[in-house]
């Protein structure tokens, strides 16, 4: 861990030392709170732009870590548009101390970046394809990176079908770009919750109910899954029903990471390191692993 301001500063303190070739990523590099925006009761977006320069490009389904002076270092899945240079977006649960500090921060408050690290979502392999996202709760924040590059690349993409399933009404992430998303060409939003109240008209249950009104062609469809682990082994199971192949199923593992380059071990699930095989990884690579409980 690098040295820390005193809580409050908005001073990172970088080492001047790093490889050559490129930065060390074991350090952070200063970065500026631009904006914090609240999502719903628990969740917050906020954009994070450099002190100075440019921050490294992402692809979609990569993450970055967060460190909050004098708190913690937190693994969060970059959720804004790949194409955007100047500044990084975050989604983030407020779940417990370190994440409280980090939404909590101020606009104008510096908090420290690395990466981003990881396996990225099959974008290049899947163009000429369908693509089926699949999101349980935040899990649509890692996947909406897909959906601003599917739609700055329309045409080398067949339909985009976005199925997202919350709590409750309350609980629905970026409610105003899901309805914008499903007004695009070829693109299709359905989303459903456990709990609907009585204002609610839309679609209640969890998200494998959407699988009825969406017809699949498993062929040329590539599936993108994010969200609790459970709710993942569902949906896996309904798309290997419909005819997907495990080779077009890919999940996002966001799971224990600390240390982002497959050092410290904490997330070993497996065989494998999420935060360096992962997060995103194929679903026949995970088979053996994604069924055993207590792994």
């Amino acid at each position: 861990m690098p040295d820390t301001a005193p809580r409050g500063s908005s001073a990172v303190v970088v080492s001047p030392a790093a490889p050559r070739g490129g930065p060390d990523p074991m350090i952070p590099v200063p970065a500026r709170i631009l904006k914090v925006r609240r999502e719903t009761h628990d969740t917050w977006t906020l954009e994070v732009g450099p002190v100075e320069g440019d921050l490294l490009p992402f692809a979609p389904g990569q993450f970055s870590m967060l460190y909050v002076l004098g708190v913690a270092e937190l693994p969060i899945s970059i959720s804004g548009d790949p194409a955007e240079t100047r500044r990084r977006v975050y989604t983030v649960r407020s779940v417990g101390a370190a994440t409280a500090a980090l939404v909590g921060q101020p606009e104008g408050e510096c908090i420290g970046v690395r990466g981003p690290f990881g396996a990225p979502w099959p974008v290049e392999a899947a163009r000429g394809r369908d693509l089926l996202l699949i999101a349980g709760g935040i899990g649509l924040a890692p996947l909406r990176p897909v959906l601003y590059h599917a739609l700055a690349h329309r045409d080398d993409y067949g339909r985009v079908l976005v199925l997202y399933g919350a709590r409750s009404p309350r609980d629905l992430l970026y409610r105003k770009e899901l309805s914008q998303w499903g007004r695009e060409r070829g693109v299709h939003v359905l989303t459903t919750v456990d709990y609907g109240g009585l204002r609610w008209t839309g679609n209640v249950g969890v998200v494998t109910t959407l699988f009825r009104r969406v017809p699949l062609d498993p062929g040329r469809t590539t599936a993108m899954v994010c969200g609790p682990e459970i709710m993942m082994r569902f949906v896996v199971g309904e798309l290997e029903t419909r005819g997907v192949g495990p080779d077009d199923i890919w999940l996002s593992m966001e799971r224990n990471m600390k240390c982002g380059i497959g050092l410290c071990g904490h997330c070993q699930f497996g065989p494998m390191f999420v935060c360096r095989d992962g997060p995103v990884l194929p679903y026949r690579r995970l088979r053996p692993w994604v069924t055993r409980h207590e792994i």
